[in-house]
């Protein structure tokens, strides 16, 4: 609960109640002004919650007097979308300065620093100061600076929204090794369902300050159950109609229309030749409109988008459904 600008308190947070298990990654999505982050300014105690409780590794973070709270926060790493290197400090210089800060002897910060920039990539790049490095070599110091004094979890607030998509990728990359060899916790903000499905093991959607979906990254992204879930997923599975489609679709039938049916492939049967089988079984030949098939955190997975004649409608579904299919009907088309 905040002050708005007219004095009266704003909940930015209501009612979130989310675990994140030691070494695991997790996604949190939203739009703009949705509470992300708010919610990460509450994890490393930059805000505090009006009621509830924060806990990171065992301490109440929510409830920690000033001095205690700066010591815990070592055990917080955080990277940012725009970096906040120093620019008058070299690569070296800018991951030595939590450890500077923390009251590290020199030989102490020497020796963690290399071993934080080889793990990073950029031995080479020690001496480069901000200006002189790439925005992918700038965030490999952010994440380095951010792993200086071994914190048990890492806070991601859209480190890699302002690269380029090979930049990102490289990132989260070294953000999965990280976890993987360190067993490092990583929450990570984002807008991009991209970065959720590359990185992420569990996924949490927040809108309007409340958590509206959550859960394992495979389930979520192929049996959305919120709205908002569905839209940022769009294109990112298949789900989004093409305009030729979505253009011409209706709420009702017509005479001589066909019936617009979502099915979502996942399961044992994700890869079965289930149309191939609708034709040969029922003589029903199926108009294929869109459709992707993927594979999402190892487990393969599709998204089609089919026509079928309307007197067809009930039948098809009733066969797909016998395959542990899921099916939606979205509307009809000429």
């Amino acid at each position: 609960m905040f002050a708005g600008r007219d004095g009266l308190p704003v909940s930015a947070l209501e009612g979130v109640d989310l675990a994140v298990p030691q070494g695991s990654v997790l996604g949190i999505i939203g739009r703009s002004g949705a509470g992300k982050s708010t919610l990460i300014r509450l994890v490393n105690g930059l805000e505090k919650p009006s009621s509830g409780r924060v806990i990171v590794d065992g301490a109440d973070i929510s409830a920690l007097p000033e001095a205690a709270l700066r010591h815990a926060r070592r055990s917080i790493g955080m990277i940012f979308q725009h970096f906040n290197l120093l620019s008058s400090r070299t690569a070296a210089q800018n991951v030595a300065l939590p450890l500077e800060v923390a009251g590290y002897d020199k030989a102490a910060i020497r020796t963690r620093v290399e071993e934080l920039l080889a793990l990073v990539g950029l031995s080479d790049k020690r001496n480069r100061y901000p200006s002189e490095l790439s925005g992918g070599q700038k965030q490999r110091v952010g994440i380095a600076r951010a792993l200086a004094t071994n914190p048990k979890v890492l806070l991601s607030d859209e480190a890699t929204s302002a690269l380029d998509p090979e930049t990102t990728r490289s990132i989260l990359d070294l953000l999965a090794r990280i976890n993987a060899e360190l067993g490092l916790t990583i929450v990570l903000i984002t807008h991009e369902m991209a970065v959720i499905r590359s990185i992420a093991r569990d996924v949490a959607v927040i809108e309007g300050g409340r958590i509206v979906e959550q859960g394992d990254v495979f389930d979520v992204f192929t049996r959305p159950q919120h709205e908002v879930t569905r839209s940022f997923l769009g294109d990112e599975t298949g789900r989004a109609l093409p305009p030729y489609v979505a253009n011409r679709l209706q709420p009702e039938p017509k005479p001589g229309s066909q019936a617009v049916i979502r099915i979502g492939f996942r399961g044992p049967h994700a890869t079965d030749p289930v149309l191939a089988r609708l034709a040969r079984d029922l003589g029903i030949e199926a108009n294929i409109l869109a459709g992707s098939v993927d594979e999402i955190a190892g487990r393969p997975c599709g998204t089609l988008v089919i026509g079928v004649p309307e007197q067809s409608l009930k039948t098809t579904i009733d066969f797909l459904k016998q395959y542990g299919l899921d099916t939606e009907v979205l509307g009809h088309v000429a």
